[in-house]
């Protein structure tokens, strides 16, 4: 792995955390939205109209040909889901991953959200998900090894018996949505570089139901879990502080137990 991370000074901190803000309200304007009989394309139309109405750049549209305003995957569907005709229904669970660009600056966040009366299991997995997000922020703080970041997430997950996606990580994003360093959501078998305050983290743990494995469906895109099990995505753009990570896509949580009628 490249050592190459980019550290960014407080001016540059503010650029990001403008973008985040952005990422950030975006999906929680596309909250309230996600109901029982609402098409991903439908989603994937509104999210358009949001990001015309904040002024700013889209992360994802186009980037490598991706055809979508954000990422819309349900159920077994990990990440990179492509709206269209699915229908949401009652207790489905899906994520949405949205990215802005204000200034040359990127922000990148995403979230799973809850569809009605979705099963004790699955609030459970989007609860521990959550979690173990927040669990890697702590760990996100200089001098600490980037492998503890990683770590953090298998640490807290592996005991609910959960499967780690290993084949998408989380990634650096300042001028580029995807920069150094590369960030897997479990303890790596290689060693990683220590942290310095300045670096920026995209953290995004997707876990599953089941196995770890996943395929990619014929849209190119789409990467769905190999068993069929249902997945669950939380992302966060953070800085790289002292005492932890401060968190640059900064919303509400929405998946604490406590919130989902269950107990860890």
């Amino acid at each position: 792995m490249s050592t190459k991370i980019p550290v960014r000074n407080p001016n540059e901190i503010s650029k990001l955390r403008k973008a985040g803000e952005v990422s950030a309200r975006i999906l929680m304007e596309l909250m309230p939205i996600i109901k029982p009989g609402i098409t991903t394309k439908e989603i994937d139309d509104y999210a358009r109209e949001l990001f015309q109405r904040e002024g700013c750049g889209n992360a994802f549209y186009g980037y490598y040909g991706y055809p979508g305003q954000l990422c819309i995957s349900v159920n077994e569907e990990v990440v990179h889901g492509i709206g269209g005709s699915r229908v949401i229904h009652d207790g489905d669970i899906v994520s949405l991953d949205a990215g802005a660009i204000v200034d040359g600056w990127y922000g990148d966040n995403a979230m799973t959200v809850a569809v009605g009366n979705v099963s004790e299991e699955a609030r459970r997995l989007l609860a521990v998900t959550e979690e173990s997000l927040f669990r890697a922020i702590e760990q996100a703080k200089q001098g600490t090894p980037l492998s503890e970041v990683c770590a953090a997430v298998e640490d807290f997950v592996r005991p609910y018996g959960f499967g780690i996606v290993r084949e998408y990580v989380g990634h650096g994003v300042g001028r580029k949505l995807h920069e150094e360093p590369q960030i897997p959501n479990y303890r790596p078998n290689y060693p990683m570089p220590r942290l310095k305050r300045g670096m920026i983290l995209a953290i995004e743990p997707m876990i599953t139901l089941g196995g770890c494995r996943v395929k990619v469906l014929d849209d190119n895109w789409t990467a769905v879990t190999a068993d069929g099990s249902w997945a669950a995505h939380f992302e966060h753009t953070v800085a790289v502080g002292s005492h932890g990570g401060e968190i640059l896509t900064e919303r509400p949580r929405i998946a604490l137990p406590d919130q989902l009628g269950i107990s860890l």
